[in-house]
Formats: C-alpha cells, structure tokens, sequence
C-alpha cells in the first residue's frame, strides 16, 4: 500500500570531496591497468587491481593488491593520481596537485585471493568473493532512478560544471547537497528543504552570498514547479567553508557507498566500488544488478524493482537471485527470477563481457553516481542500457 504523502531525503557529494578524490585516483588506477593491457596485448581478464587512496592535507597514500603488465611503475601511478586532483581543481596551500606527496603502496595480488578467481579448468572463473549486490530502478526520473538522489547529484554536477567553465570562479572543489522530496500518491511532487554546503575561494563571501550565487543553477536543475516559496534553504549553514577538500577532512576509497548507488532508497550490499576491477562482484554485480532492474522496469513489467545477487568467492554460478517489485508488476517474481538467469550469464565472466567491463572506463564512474548516468561511445555506464527489453518480453510471452 502506497502512502499517501511522505517526505525521502537523499545527498550526495562533488568530486571535491575528500572521499571521492581518493574514489577518483582508485578509479584511476584501474583504468591505467586495463589501458595498459589494451596496449601492451596483455590479456584484460587477467587484470587484477583492488586499490585503496587515502587523502589528508597535502599528503596521498595508495594501497591494495593489482596484477598486470610490469612496465606499470608506481612512479607512473603517482603521476595518474597527481593528474587526477589537478583535473578536479585543487590548487590549493593544503592541498595542491603539484606539490602534494604521493606514496605508492601497492603490491602483487595475494595467491590465496587470486585462485578463487583462477580456477584450473574453470572456463567461467569464479568469484572474486563472496558478496550480496543489489540493483534498483523506479518510474520517477527518465533515467528510472529515485529522483531524491538523481537530482542531488544533478545539483552538483551542475555546479561543477560551472566552476569548470568560469561560470562561477568563486566556487571550490568541495561540495555536498541533500534534497528532500515530497510524494504524493506515492510520486515525487515538490522539493520541501535543499541543503548545499560548498566550499568557495573568497573568505569575505557570506552563506548569503554563496547562496545567490548557487541558487539559479539549483533553480534550473529541479523540474519546473518543485520549489515553491515553502521551500527551506539551508546554504553554508555553518558559514564560512574556505577550508575544504582533504586539508579540511581526511578523505577514503569507498565510503560513500549510498551516494554511489540510490540515496538510501534501496538496499546496497556490503562493498565499495571505486578501486576493484570487474572480477570483484561488489562492482561487476552490483551493475548486472541495476542493469537487470532497468530493464525489467523500461520493459512495462513494473513501476518498481529490486533485484538482489548472491555470490560465494571460487564459485562462478550466482547462489541465488532474488527479485522484489514492491508490489507494481504484473509478472510472477519468482517467474522473473528465473528468466533473468535466461537472458543474462549472471557468472562474473559472463557478466563482464555482456557489459563489457575489461576497459578503461572507470573513472568517470567516481563522482555522480555510478547509477542513471548516460552510456558513452567507449562504453562507460553500459549497464544503463536497456537493450534486454525485448528478450525479457519474450521470454516471459
């Protein structure tokens, strides 16, 4: 049963962030692997990195386990990562691209962990651990994403956007919005409360000011109709917020799984994306999953999905799959469970070539969203695709 009215809140965090720099310069990394292949001939499903940054003031730390092409130094990798925080604007005295140290951790994958995914004999590999990954999409955006979330993440995009072009020069790479939205009938109406803290370069700015600035650029971004004068604003609620980025905060890989996936408004499973290469299910998965719910929902079959997968390390096939519509299909769920395994190889190598996932496409992944982004020419955010429609209509005819 549909509430009548209600009110989800949903946030999400610039690229500035402290932890998404650290999510940036993993993703990096494992683009730098899979680029390297490609160039070298090197096999891409052999590549293994599981890579984890750390930021704090003028100082970044990179760790983990890879395996792949040897010519990868770690003086290569510091040069990616210092490439990556220059990219993102951070030019400044506690933190600065040029000058910061950059420490390089990493070291050959353990062969404990590698024979879980390299059995002898096994042409499907197995997982790379063992995991729950869920997939999501809902009817309330084009993108069939919760709209609390999507458009938290459009706010600051959108911001960053303007910063990078000079639009808005006062603005700094540190930011975090949160949008609470209001349903009715159980669809998203009107925005009650917007919350942006961004960091900016002139000290004399007030929250004041810094909200006339942001203010059109949010106002353009939420559908017509959504801020309405009962609209309360919270911008730079504390004040000043010059100080920003990890000289402000210290900064790590994979904490901000929520605002990677759907704002809260369904179940996330137990890891982290940024950093792991395509053999680790918590990512691979975690895309067959909302690439799966995506197209039950564009294919009429519901309003509301959640598709949940379950992995064993070692083990290609997956231990289970699970499906919810909440109660807006017209489709048997446990019939659905079993199609999905028809129309998709749910084992890890099947689902890296169906999505083609052996690339170097996942830094673009760090900020915004891994989800209700727009596939690309290279093959970026393949599981946004909703090209099983028609096999799924089949199979269920």
């Amino acid at each position: 049963m549909v509430r009548p009215s209600y009110l989800f809140t949903s946030e999400s965090v610039s690229e500035g962030h402290p932890d998404k720099v650290c999510d940036r310069v993993s993703d990096e990394i494992v683009d730098v692997f899979f680029r390297t292949a490609e160039a070298e001939g090197w096999d891409p499903s052999q590549i293994r990195v599981a890579c984890e940054t750390l930021a704090t003031t003028n100082r970044l730390v990179i760790a983990g386990e890879t395996r792949g092409p040897s010519s990868i130094t770690h003086e290569l990798l510091a040069h990616v990562a210092r490439l990556a925080i220059r990219d993102i604007g951070y030019e400044q005295e506690g933190f600065h691209w040029e000058y910061a140290d950059i420490e390089v951790l990493l070291h050959s994958q353990s062969a404990d962990i590698a024979q879980g995914v390299d059995i002898a004999g096994n042409k499907d590999e197995g997982a790379g651990d063992q995991g729950i990954m869920f997939g999501y999409a809902v009817r309330e955006t084009p993108e069939l994403m919760p709209a609390p979330i999507y458009y938290a993440h459009k706010i600051l995009k959108n911001l960053a956007d303007a910063r990078h072009s000079g639009a808005a020069p006062a603005l700094g790479p540190d930011a975090k919005s949160q949008v609470t939205v209001r349903y009715e009938d159980g669809k998203p109406v009107g925005v009650s409360q917007i919350v942006l803290s961004t960091q900016h370069l002139d000290e004399r700015l007030s929250s004041a000011d810094v909200q006339a600035l942001v203010e059109p650029y949010i106002r353009e971004t939420l559908p017509q109709g959504w801020i309405s004068p009962e609209t309360v604003w919270h911008v730079n609620p504390t004040g000043k917020f010059v100080i920003g980025g990890p000289d402000g905060d210290c900064g790590l890989t994979g904490r901000k799984i929520i605002v990677d996936t759907y704002g809260g408004a369904a179940p996330h499973g137990g890891g982290a994306f940024s950093g792991k290469d395509p053999t680790k299910v918590d990512r691979s998965a975690a895309y067959a999953a909302r690439y799966l719910a995506k197209n039950v929902v564009a294919a009429g079959l519901a309003d509301r999905a959640t598709i949940q997968l379950a992995y064993a390390i070692g083990v290609s096939d997956p231990l289970a799959v699970y499906v919810d519509l909440h109660g807006t299909g017209n489709v048997e769920e446990a019939k659905l469970e079993k199609v999905l395994r028809e129309v998709m190889n749910l084992r890890p190598r099947g689902i890296r070539e169906h999505l083609g996932l052996t690339k170097p496409i996942y830094a673009r992944t760090a900020a915004y969203g891994h989800f209700g982004r727009t596939p690309d020419e290279d093959g970026g955010f393949s599981w946004e695709k909703t090209d099983l429609v028609d096999a799924l209509k089949t199979a269920l005819a």
